[in-house]
């Protein structure tokens, strides 16, 4: 009962969401839901999708707009079927057991003939086309011969005998079919085959035309012809083609040289055939295609068993054609999927790609990949805006459990009642609103990762009840009495000083330490100078490719008031800044202009005095401006001493004794 919501927000496909048996799925405007819709057309509990008898269902909660499955909106419970659309706002959610189905869009150069896509047949510019000026072939109306089926494929023949040899001649040629490469390659070895094993001296393979191209009444189209004679090869006669086509029978017709109703002749109104062969190429008892032989020598008719042979050709054909047919579309299919795994990666991944490349942030992977093996809980440190998100996501999917579900709850966002009814669920009736069961974010993590965003705010009685399932204990629902066991790794982020917390009687002790056991700090943007503009690029190509503007990059004036800035709102800011000026930028490059600095202290500015936008004169003294002066290199270096001095022009000991002086070292961060 595998399921999925592939999510198109607006234009774009923008997520994708499993479904999981036992785990209600909600949507809606609120934060709180597993799919959250930002229009203002949603709910904030809009519809709920959840698996029943079987059946996947999805329920409206009367909500306000109503939801829709395709174009028809919907009363009740609605049972979905793969390839329904919900609709929702202008969001589109996709419902699919395969995402390999999810995308309308997706297309392939195929044909399709009954119940399953055969030969290849966008032929483009291989078809070989009839540019001789040669006339069409007068129709025979006398058939000598029709055959439904061939004898070689149902009984084998005798060795010995001359149906013997000309069932040896065929396994040879279709072993032969089954290795070309292609259309055109299967046509002119069938050929080669043909002649060798009947008396016919000119044919042809024709197929019909790709249906998306051409009309339902249109003549087949000559694949490979050959001709042995000097008069060149005389297409198909119409009378021919179409009794084969319509009728899925090969026909021989003999004897046609004195008889003007059956001659075959060219331009110059010269006698060619004697007899002649027409067959179908089958495929699922669809005939799309047709082998023309014929023979000129009057001494070299073609017979019943030549009939047969040609017969047992174009069925092998069908074979080798179907067979490139699977390989075109494989490869199709192949492309598209790696195309949209590409785009997926592009919409969802850059989203969580940790950019850059200084030694702090190297120092941050290097603690994701030690951290990311282990089930250890993990407590990731950092400034709002750092990332940490991006770091819990790389933590899960550089693990084990990668496979399984990314859970992330803000804990800052929600009341007691409704963080613990968020975490463990709640069964229907447990409190006033509580209409239905609710599956809490530790079960919809199960097998996964769960992340507690701003675990600083979670309040002691929540505190205490989340320690003991971090402890291995089973917890119960909000009002229910059913013990729950889950197998989930939790990743705590919090941009509190915890310990400072726990002094202050704000956070439990025990629950401090149950935390503490693997930590990442995310240092602030200011501290990694090195990444800003590897960021901010990274952000101008991300959102001109979202607006289609074209925009080369930043101006120097730009990059420097970048590299000088604070960013109080580290990564979150500039990301924002980027934005604007991508928009409002009316040159080739984003101009200082463009962006918007503010003026706000960064979350550490009483310990942490770097570089700050000039905002006038303020008075101080050679001494105050030295200090801050010094700690601003010093910070901008990650307190490199050797490099501060460099930059500052003293000797080490004198930076030394100047660090001594003004008391820096107390304002040195912790690692």
């Amino acid at each position: 009962m595998l399921a999925y919501l592939v999510i198109r927000d607006g234009t774009k496909w923008s997520d994708v969401f499993r479904l999981v048996p036992g785990k209600m799925a909600t949507v809606g405007r609120a934060p709180t839901n597993q799919i959250v819709i930002k229009e203002e057309q949603a709910s904030r509990h809009h519809a709920e999708i959840f698996l029943t008898e079987g059946n996947w269902m999805v329920r409206d909660l009367e909500s306000r707009n109503g939801t829709a499955v395709g174009n028809e909106r919907i009363r009740g419970d609605y049972v979905l079927k793969p390839g329904d659309v919900i609709r929702i706002a202008r969001t589109q959610l996709a419902f699919v057991h395969d995402l390999s189905h999810a995308y309308e869009d997706s297309t392939t150069n195929q044909v399709q003939w009954g119940e399953e896509t055969a030969v290849g047949l966008e032929l483009g510019g291989q078809l070989a086309s009839d540019s001789s000026g040669t006339s069409e072939a007068i129709e025979p109306t006398n058939i000598t011969h029709r055959r439904g089926e061939t004898r070689y494929l149902s009984s084998l023949p005798d060795s010995n005998s001359s149906g013997g040899a000309a069932a040896a001649r065929l396994f040879r040629l279709s072993f032969e079919l089954q290795k070309q490469p292609n259309s055109i390659s299967v046509a002119n070895k069938a050929l080669a085959g043909l002649f060798d094993g009947t008396n016919a001296d000119a044919g042809a393979v024709l197929l019909l035309p790709n249906k998306k191209s051409a009309g339902s009444g249109s003549p087949p189209e000559i694949l490979a012809s050959r001709s042995d004679t000097i008069h060149g090869y005389q297409r198909v006669s119409k009378f021919l083609s179409t009794t084969v086509l319509r009728e899925g029978e090969a026909v021989l017709a003999r004897d046609v040289q004195d008889d003007s109703t059956l001659a075959i002749r060219d331009s110059k109104g010269l006698i060619q055939a004697n007899s002649v062969i027409c067959a179908p190429i089958r495929v699922r008892n669809k005939t799309v295609g047709i082998l023309h032989l014929y023979s000129t020598i009057q001494s070299k008719l073609l017979t019943p068993d030549d009939l047969e042979f040609t017969l047992a050709v174009a069925d092998n054909v069908s074979h080798a054609l179907r067979t490139i047919g699977k390989q075109q579309k494989l490869t199709e299919d192949l492309k598209t999927q790696s195309h949209e795994l590409k785009q997926l990666r592009q919409q969802l991944g850059v989203e969580s790609e940790i950019i850059g490349s200084s030694q702090a942030m190297i120092d941050v992977h290097q603690q994701i990949s030690r951290a990311a093996p282990s089930k250890a809980t993990v407590l990731i440190r950092g400034e709002s805006g750092v990332g940490k998100e991006l770091v819990a996501r790389s933590v899960h999917f550089s693990s084990p459990r990668a496979k399984g579900p990314f859970v992330c709850l803000n804990c800052a966002a929600l009341s007691e009642t409704l963080l613990e009814s968020e975490l463990f669920g709640h069964e229907k009736g447990a409190f006033t609103g509580a209409t239905e069961r609710k599956v809490g974010k530790f079960e919809s993590a199960d097998k996964g990762t769960l992340m507690l965003d701003e675990i600083g705010e979670m309040s002691q009685a929540v505190q205490s009840k989340f320690l003991r399932v971090l402890e291995g204990h089973p917890f119960e629902r909000v009002g229910g009495n059913k013990a729950i066991d889950v197998d989930v790794r939790v990743i705590a982020a919090t941009n509190r000083d915890l310990e400072k917390e726990v002094n202050k009687g704000n956070f439990r002790r025990d629950l401090f330490f149950r935390l503490l056991v693997v930590e990442i700090y995310v240092p602030p943007l200011r501290k990694r100078f090195e990444d800003v503009v590897e960021i901010a690029e990274h952000f101008l190509t991300k959102f001109c490719q979202e607006t289609g503007r074209k925009i080369a990059g930043f101006s120097p004036a730009t990059i420097t008031e970048m590299q000088t800035y604070r960013w109080p709102g580290n990564v979150r800011e500039l990301r924002n800044m980027v934005e604007r000026g991508v928009l409002l930028a009316r040159g080739n490059y984003i101009e200082p202009e463009d962006l918007t600095l503010s003026n706000l202290t960064t979350a550490s500015e009483s310990q942490d005095l770097g570089p700050r936008r000039s905002i006038g004169y303020q008075p101080m003294s050679l001494a105050d401006m030295e200090k801050q002066h010094i700690l601003a290199t010093l910070t901008s270096t990650n307190w490199n001493k050797s490099r501060s001095a460099t930059i500052l022009g003293i000797e080490r000991t004198t930076l030394d004794r100047k660090i001594k002086r003004y008391e820096l070292g107390e304002l040195k961060p912790e690692k």
